[in-house]
């Protein structure tokens, strides 16, 4: 009668093992149905997390959650860690007569009953993944080996469910630690001190962040195009409170007038024609974040209430809504545009200008910060040389004069595709004069340089060369001549001739 009714439940477990593909979801059923199958107070399947060499309680029957938390040990630590370490089942037929039994649940210190502990070991193959244990009522005439058979067969059913499970947990620690290195790498990355430039002007910028990064202060920021405002937004997130947190970037200017509502605060299903399922917002998905509104100064009037509204009260409804939703979130803005002239011209409303205007920061544009052209182009030029595998070394003088000379209209971003440009040319181990953009060589376009003769310019390159091969050998005229290839009377009539003194460059 005995076989018939192990029988039934082992089909039992069988079965709910079948149903659903829910692993924690069939290995509670599978605990239900020992409980009331054999009587069983308490059951536990334990796995082994081997990233942390802990064991967990992964499902439990009878404990509360505070008492699995509680469930852990080390391998060979109590009888649970012991049949994991050893890969052996232990029976205790009374747990109070056992020393080695921790009661780290805390989960039998109100009861008088006497209780029988059984724990077996869940394989895989070899390998020892977790365990499976229950606590019976003692009872003297219950046979607990033909229970510890029963149980190690349950666990052989159970083997696969386990594994996956340990599978999932290895996947969701190691998911857990590549978040916490990417954080890492991105609070490293946008380090306040990795904004280059040691001008004045960058100093009071410096400053400036470094003041309101740690509030939740809304900030504007103002300056031309291609001065690195979102750099210093994605700094003054990532040196936050907020910086685990999400960080959402809109570009307003690339948004068309149509959707940017839609986009900013999302829509219900049916709100308009092409609106065929409910849409989260930038707003929502930035709550407890920061959101970045890149050339806010293009929003249309229509936009600006429904932003001064999130501004002022942190709410709003999504397009064809009506549930009024609360957010969290920090704005950054930046712009391009004279807003001052804007609210002037009603295009901009006086009361959102004066909401994002907390606290502003200037950001310079490049001419205005001459010293930090050579810091970013010997940074653009290290980091384009190793991407495109060049052994680009350094600046000639000439090409320097001219970086230092021209107005950049375009600030920083100019510069940067300038120095890319000039290293896709580059087939030497320096950047030269005539590797920048015409826009730096044209006399017209950037009154810089100025029209030059066949001759004149036939001069300069031979007066840049013969700097360049003085320095190389630190003033020394012989090997300087040898290393242009020509009689050092040449050379020396030459240097004189264009005004270049080799006591210089020893």
């Amino acid at each position: 009668m005995q076989k018939i009714e192990e029988t039934t439940y082992l089909y039992e477990i069988a079965k709910v093992l079948t149903e659903t593909i829910d692993l924690r979801k069939s290995l509670y059923s599978v605990l239900e149905i020992l409980s009331r199958s054999l009587g069983m107070r308490k059951g536990t399947i334990t796995i082994l997390n081997p990233l942390r060499d802990e064991i967990q309680i992964e499902v439990a029957h009878g404990l509360s959650r505070s008492a699995m938390q509680r469930g852990r040990y080390k391998p060979g630590e109590g009888i649970t860690g012991k049949v994991i370490q050893q890969g052996k089942s232990l029976v205790v037929p009374k747990i109070s007569e056992e020393p080695s039994f921790l009661n780290r649940t805390a989960s039998r210190r109100q009861t008088q009953e006497e209780i029988s502990f059984i724990c077996v070991p869940i394989k895989k193959g070899q390998q020892v993944v977790g365990s499976l244990s229950v606590d019976l009522p003692y009872d003297d005439t219950v046979d607990l080996k033909a229970s510890e058979r029963l149980l190690t067969v349950i666990a052989t059913m159970l083997a696969q469910w386990v594994i996956n499970l340990e599978t999932l947990q290895i996947e969701k620690e190691a998911l857990h630690q590549e978040n916490l290195r990417l954080q890492e790498q991105l609070a490293t990355k946008h380090r306040i001190t990795n904004i280059i430039g040691n001008s004045n002007k960058m100093r009071e910028v410096f400053q400036m962040i470094s003041q309101v990064c740690r509030s939740n202060a809304t900030v504007l920021l103002r300056g031309e195009s291609g001065t690195g405002k979102e750099l210093v937004a994605n700094a003054i997130h990532f040196n936050s409170p907020r910086a685990k947190n999400t960080f959402i970037k809109v570009n307003c200017a690339a948004l068309p007038s149509t959707l940017i509502e839609s986009e900013l605060f999302g829509h219900e299903k049916g709100a308009f024609t092409g609106a065929i399922k409910q849409k989260r917002g930038k707003f929502e998905l930035a709550n407890k974040g920061t959101i970045f509104l890149d050339e806010i100064g293009s929003i249309g009037l229509d936009v600006q209430a429904n932003l001064l509204r999130v501004l002022q009260e942190k709410e709003f409804e999504r397009v064809g809504g009506t549930q009024t939703i609360k957010v969290d979130v920090r704005i950054i803005a930046a712009t391009s545009k004279n807003l001052e002239q804007a609210v002037e011209d009603e295009t901009f409303r006086g009361d959102l200008y004066y909401r994002l205007n907390v606290f502003p920061i200037y950001l310079p544009p490049l001419r205005e910060r001459k010293t930090d052209v050579l810091l970013l182009a010997d940074h653009f030029l290290e980091l384009y040389a190793g991407e495109n595998n060049k052994d680009i070394r350094r600046l000639s003088t000439p090409a320097i004069d001219m970086l230092m000379q021209y107005h950049w209209p375009g600030n920083v971003r100019e510069l940067e595709n300038s120095i890319e440009r000039a290293v896709l040319l580059c087939e030497g181990g320096v950047i030269r004069s005539y590797h920048l953009p015409p826009t730096l060589q044209t006399g017209e376009q950037s009154d810089t340089v100025p029209t030059r003769s066949l001759e004149e310019a036939t001069a300069s390159l031979e007066r840049e060369m013969i700097i360049d091969a003085l320095k190389n050998t630190r003033g020394n005229m012989a090997m300087a001549a040898e290393l242009l290839q020509t009689t050092v009377r040449k050379f020396t009539y030459k240097a004189k001739r264009y005004g270049v003194d080799y006591r210089q460059y020893r």
